[in-house]
């Protein structure tokens, strides 16, 4: 990375905001940019950097916002209209530039997600062993009072305190709660806390995989065990919230404004060009114009100028 682009790069990584490090591998003339050229694209599709000229950046935001979406870093190659065919395989994506200046670019798109984050409730040798295996998995880990955005917590005090751990990783939106205790003890726990059956369903009583574990090291194997299953197998989300549906332009722009991070840090929208048929990022600086009521989005100026005289 260029030094600027790796401050910002740590910058984006202590504050757990996902972004894209973008690298130009290879650049044809006469494109503008040069390899070694890089560039952080944020989720909201903004570009730190350079990569290329307004047609390229198009391209990027496009892609960059796939791969924060499925965490696949992917080789983009971008190519003049008139270019010879250039065959996509397994980890390569080729689009066409429908831009004048012609030139071909390579840029490697690397997703850089925040790590999963485990709360740990409990002053246990079983809390101390999760709080380690955690660490050795490359979680981050924090303390049941600090769980807003976890992924999940580990309720592992064994008779202390559970209830309000419990309530406050439920309060804080936290999608599995593992809770270490008996069966017997952990239905007087859940059910003296009249639960709804949402918050109920986000709870695991007497967490952890069925291995026979019998030490603490062994039981909070179990435990990171179940979790990695559920975000590798079950659907929990471990580093990105889900892409919302594109909004109206204005309103975009409002949400960038006024959104928390947490949702401002969700992949931006995105939509066709119907001049030229490129996929651009909708955002605050994306042209766009209303044709019979319906909203189009468009790679530049002269796209929108084009199809709203048409």
């Amino acid at each position: 990375m260029t030094t600027s682009t790796a401050e910002r790069a740590r910058q984006l990584t202590d504050a757990r905001r996902p972004f894209v490090h973008a690298t130009v591998v290879r650049a044809q003339e006469p494109t503008s940019a040069r390899a070694g050229d890089d560039a952080v694209i944020l989720a909201d599709g903004s570009i730190e950097g350079f990569v290329g000229g307004v047609c390229a950046e198009t391209s990027v935001r496009a892609a960059a916002m796939d791969t924060l979406r499925d965490g696949n870093s992917v080789l983009l190659r971008v190519l003049p209209e008139d270019a010879a065919t250039f065959p996509e395989t397994p980890g390569a994506l080729v689009v066409v530039n429908p831009c004048h200046s012609g030139g071909a670019i390579e840029i490697f798109l690397r997703p850089v997600l925040p790590k999963p984050l485990i709360a740990v409730a409990g002053h246990t040798p079983i809390a101390t062993a999760v709080t380690d295996l955690a660490g050795f998995l490359d979680f981050e880990v924090t303390g049941a009072a600090d769980c807003a955005g976890a992924t999940a917590a580990v309720v592992a005090g064994l008779g202390r305190d559970e209830e309000e751990a419990i309530r406050g990783a439920l309060d804080a939106g936290v999608g599995l709660i593992a809770l270490v205790a008996s069966h017997k003890r952990a239905a007087v726990v859940l059910d003296a806390m009249e639960l709804s059956e949402d918050e109920r369903e986000r709870i695991r009583p007497h967490a952890g995989l069925d291995i026979g574990a019998r030490t603490p090291q062994e039981i909070a194997l179990a435990v990171c065990a179940e979790i990695v299953r559920e975000m590798r197998l079950g659907g929990l989300a471990a580093e990105v919230p889900p892409a919302r549906t594109a909004a109206p332009h204005a309103e975009a722009a409002a949400l960038a404004q006024a959104e928390p991070e947490s949702v401002a840090d969700t992949p931006a929208g995105t939509a066709i060009d119907p001049v030229c048929g490129m996929t651009v990022v909708i955002g605050p600086s994306t042209p766009h114009g209303v044709v019979d009521g319906r909203d189009h989005w468009f790679c530049c100026p002269g796209c929108l100028k084009k199809y709203t005289a048409a």
